[in-house]
This record gives structure tokens, sequence and C-alpha cells, in this order.
């Protein structure tokens, strides 16, 4: 089921039926086309069935249309789904379909890739790989902690510099997350008071730290306590430019696209989201 999307668009009886209907993509990539082309013919509501990874495509095929975008979260993280109310029970995700409210929201972009959950540099796209190559039978959050340990042994920290709307920031770092939404990595609350509609991206960046203490303040990232570790730097802004040395890859919505530098935009109300009527 995270393969399919489900579209609905308006009837033009006077009952004003709706009318669906379900596309299943072909390959990884092809939920932007079916979106895009959704959207073309009319939908009134795209509705991903998947996970993060899923919503990202259908989001990227509907930036610039009329449609607004909805999520019915089979997937396996499903972070995004968190954020929105939407988590741990899919009877109300078709609810929402029908008796929801549009808002809305904040887009991230780097390049021409449209994001709406979290990206990143440095450790956290690395774990993010590895967990994507781990062992199958891990989901969620349980394959991220795997993950996390297995690179925390071979990962070395980096000279990063962070520019926030025009002021840097040179530090020695791990990773930098640069949230629209508060999670990831199956719960992770990276950015605990994110929110979707403020027009700013939430930075977490975690300067170099031992093992030792990395292991020890790592569970904190569940709670959202760990903004408040000497290690971790909170920031804001709507305009963010990475650079590292060596360079980092890069991560959007759970995928490794490429390396630092890295520039990422913040598009403030810029696609509608089909939100729980009581959210």
């Amino acid at each position: 089921m995270e393969h399919l999307l489900a579209e609905a668009s308006a009837g033009q009886s006077v009952e004003n039926r709706l009318e669906w209907s379900i596309e299943e993509t072909t390959a990884p990539g092809s939920a932007a086309a079916i979106a895009a082309r959704c959207a073309a013919v009319g939908a009134d509501i795209v509705a991903a069935a998947g996970g993060d990874g899923t919503l990202s495509e259908v989001l990227n095929g509907l930036m610039g249309t009329r449609a607004t975008l909805a999520l019915l979260p089979f997937g396996t993280g499903n972070d995004f789904s968190r954020t929105v109310g939407l988590y741990g029970s899919l009877p109300r995700a078709v609810d929402t379909l029908f008796t929801g409210t549009p808002r809305r929201i904040d887009v991230g972009r780097l390049a021409e890739r449209y994001f709406l959950n979290v990206a990143g540099c440095g450790f956290d796209a690395v774990v993010a790989d590895c967990a994507n190559r781990g062992p199958r039978r891990l989901t969620g959050a349980a394959a991220y902690v795997w993950a996390v340990f297995r690179t925390l042994a071979r990962f070395r920290a980096a000279d990063f510099r962070v520019t926030v709307d025009g002021v840097p920031h040179n530090l020695r770092a791990m990773m930098c997350s640069v949230a629209n939404a508060q999670t990831y990595g199956g719960g992770m609350r990276i950015a605990p008071t994110a929110s979707l509609d403020d027009g700013l991206f939430d930075l977490c960046i975690l300067k170099e730290a031992g093992t030792f203490e990395f292991i020890c303040a790592f569970p904190s990232v569940f709670k959202g306590t760990h903004t408040s570790h000497p290690k971790i730097t909170m920031l804001q802004g709507r305009h963010v430019r990475i650079e590292s040395t060596p360079p980092q890859p890069i991560l959007i919505d759970g995928e490794v696209i490429g390396t630092a530098p890295a520039e990422f935009t913040l598009l403030p109300a810029a696609i509608e989201f089909q939100f729980p009527a009581s959210a």
C-alpha cells in the first residue's frame, strides 16, 4: 500500500457526488507524475497513500497546481503524519479526506526539489542512508536507532559554515537539520516547536560530541528535550546555506540526494493540505 495514490475530484451532479480513482505507482518517482496528471484533469484532492517518501513525491507533482494535498499514512516512519495529527489512525485519515479542513502550509525547497518534513546535512543523512539499506525486519524508529549506532562508530565531525538569512555560523559539527515539521526517523522530535505555517525553518545543529556523550544524550531527542543540551544549537530562518569540509551528504524527507554545499529556501503558504477537522 505504500505505493498507492488516491485521487478525489468533485463530481458535477447536483448532488455534489464525489468521484474517486485509485492509481498505483509503477516505479520510484512515478507518484509525482501521477499527482501532476490528477491535478491537471481537475482533481480537488490528491492523497498520497504511503510514507513520507511517497508524500514528498506527490508534493512535487502538485506544486503550482490548485489541488489540495492529503495523506493516508501507510509508511513505516510516518513522521509527517505525527505533525498533522494523523499518526496511528488510518480511519481518521480516511475520514479527513471527506470532513477535513484545508489549510495552506509552508514548503521547503532545495534547487528544484520541494519538501514538507525535514532536510539535513551530515550525520543524519548518513544514518538515513544506512537505515534505508538496513535489515528489512526493522522499520520506523527501530531501523533508525539501529542505523544511528552503526554509523556512530565510524562517523567524524566536519567543519560547517551555516548561513541563516545572511548571518554565518562557523562551527565543528556532526550535522545540521533543516526542519519544516517536527519529527523524523520514526518519531525523533528534532524540532519540537517547528510550525508548518510560521514562514520559518527550525534548524538543529549538533556540534562535535564524543561517542559516550552522544549515547547519553540520544534518548532525549524522542522527547524533544535535546534542545537544551550544550552541544545543540537551535536557529530559525527562511533561507539557509550549508557548506562543509569535507562535503557532507544531503538528506530530504528520508532520501539522500547529493552533498553540500546546499541552499534551502522556505516558501510560505505554498500548498494547501487537508487537516483533520479537529486539528
